[in-house]
Formats: structure tokens, C-alpha cells, sequence
């Protein structure tokens, strides 16, 4: 067999194997899907019925009958994660820039010391930032929620990923900005910023995921109903809807319907992300 033909069949046999591999992991996916789309008394029945018959689009406007509130978790979650994600990237890109391109003493120390935050799990200090919060009147407010993951872990992660971004920027380009007469700021604005492009897609979309799925920090410093996120409406309508598994299908799919806009609008430059940074 000819190398092309071993190339070929190499190919195919990848391309199987991918094929099965993505039917497996879409399958929980389509299965929540048409679920969301079935009558209750078809979810369970053998064999399993893939294409509902017939389309129940009602079961989504249930969804807030049953949970009344469920609009107001969802909005909240938005904008929290919208909030979250826009103050990483910009405290990221501000602190990486630092870090990688201007020399100041100790430089490398502070990053390491930066970095050490990383290891410290967040169910270690909650209580102490609990306690904290709630002398400050910060508690029951979404402040606790917003402001911390921009300058904790999640926000050392930004720092530490635009840091090895920009580290692969030819220094070539800030000695002809500065030659130019452009400033640091001038340099960052018109230069870093639209180059790191792939690495705030990249920043955006795990910072995002994180602030949305997060149901530790909103169930510790959230009491009031109509400040609850989405995370918390779902173990809500859970306990509220029992085994209406239509309907819990139906707000499964709302919740998830964010994460896939954010990664399809950003897939090419996340994937991009991923493949060059830190790399020279």
C-alpha cells in the first residue's frame, strides 16, 4: 500500500473515531433537547423517542410559571458573568502588560507571589471573606459575587495568561512605538490590546463559564430571593418541579443557550488562544 493511501485511510479512520467520539458526548445534549420538547408522559418511553412527537413548545413557558422568578435569576447571572468577564480582561490585560513588558524592581518576585494565589482554594477563605463582607455591609448584594473573581484566582489567571501572550510580541514593536513617540499607555492601547485578541477570547470564555456555573459563592452570600442567580434558581425549580423532567429540560436549555453563544462567537479566536500562548 502506497504512502498516500496509507495517509488516506489514516485520515478516515481518525475522522471515524472523532465522529463517534463527538456522537457520545453531543448525545447527553440532544437528549436534554428533545426532552425540553416532549410530553411528560412520552420522556420515559421505550424505545426511546429521539424527535418528539408531538413538539411541546409550551413546556418553556411553563418553565415560568412554575418559577416565577426564574427571569429575574437568569438576568442576574447575566450580568453578573458579563461584569465578571469584561473587569478580568481588563485588570488582566492591564497587570499582564505590566509583567511582561515594563521593568520595574522585583518584577519577578511579585508575579511569583501573584501566582501563589492561584494554589489557595476558594472554600479555604470564604469564611474569613465572609466575615469580612458582613462587617462591611456587603453581604446579601451581588458586590461579594462581582468583585472578588476579578481579583482572585480567576483574575490571576487573566493576569498570568495576557502575560504569555504579550511575552510573545517581538520586542521589535515596542522599540518602534517608543521610537515613534508613543507612550507605554499608547503602546498597550493600539498595539498589545488588538494583537491579544485570541487571548481574551480565550480569558472570556473560561471566565464567563466560571462566573455562570458558580453556585458556591451566590448560595453563601445571597439571601434574598430576587438576588439569587441562576445556578441557585435551578436547585429552586428542582425542589419546586419534582419530576416534571420536561420542564427542568426546558430551563436546562435556557441556561445553557449563553455558554454556546459565547463560544460560538468566539470559537476561532479561543481556539487561536489556545494554540500560540506562550509560545515563541
Amino acid at each position: 500500500m502506497s504512502n498516500k493511501s496509507m495517509r488516506v485511510l489514516g485520515n478516515t479512520l481518525t475522522y471515524v473515531l472523532l465522529t463517534i467520539v463527538s456522537a457520545v458526548i453531543l448525545m447527553p445534549f440532544v437528549w436534554m433537547l428533545t426532552t425540553s420538547l416532549k410530553d411528560q408522559t412520552k420522556i420515559f418511553s421505550f424505545p426511546p423517542q429521539w424527535i418528539p412527537n408531538p413538539i411541546v413548545w409550551s413546556n418553556y413557558s411553563q418553565v415560568f410559571t412554575t418559577q416565577p422568578q426564574f427571569l429575574t435569576h437568569y438576568a442576574n447571572s447575566l450580568y453578573i458573568a458579563i461584569l465578571v468577564t469584561v473587569g478580568t480582561c481588563i485588570f488582566g490585560a492591564l497587570a499582564g502588560f505590566a509583567f511582561a513588558k515594563i521593568q520595574f524592581p522585583f518584577k519577578n518576585t511579585f508575579f511569583l507571589i501573584l501566582l501563589s494565589g492561584m494554589m489557595i482554594p476558594n472554600e479555604v477563605t470564604i469564611i474569613p471573606n465572609f466575615i469580612w463582607f458582613s462587617k462591611l455591609g456587603l453581604v446579601n448584594n451581588h458586590f461579594p459575587l462581582i468583585i472578588p473573581p476579578m481579583l482572585g484566582a480567576g483574575g490571576i489567571f487573566g493576569v498570568f495568561l495576557l502575560r504569555q501572550f504579550y511575552i510573545t510580541i517581538p520586542k521589535d514593536l515596542d522599540e518602534a512605538a517608543e521610537i515613534d513617540g508613543s507612550t507605554p499607555w499608547q503602546t498597550f492601547w493600539r498595539i498589545m490590546v488588538p494583537m491579544a485578541t485570541p487571548a481574551f477570547a480565550t480569558l472570556s470564555i473560561f471566565t464567563f463559564l466560571n462566573s455562570w456555573e458558580d453556585f458556591l459563592d451566590p448560595l453563601i452570600y445571597i439571601s434574598s430571593s430576587k438576588l439569587f442567580t441562576l445556578p441557585i434558581a435551578m436547585k429552586l425549580f428542582t425542589d419546586t418541579a419534582g419530576t416534571d423532567w420536561h420542564l427542568l429540560m426546558a430551563a436546562s436549555v435556557m441556561a445553557t443557550v449563553p455558554l454556546l453563544l459565547v463560544f460560538f462567537f468566539a470559537q476561532k479566536k479561543f481556539i487561536d488562544g489556545i494554540a500560540t500562548t506562550g509560545l515563541k
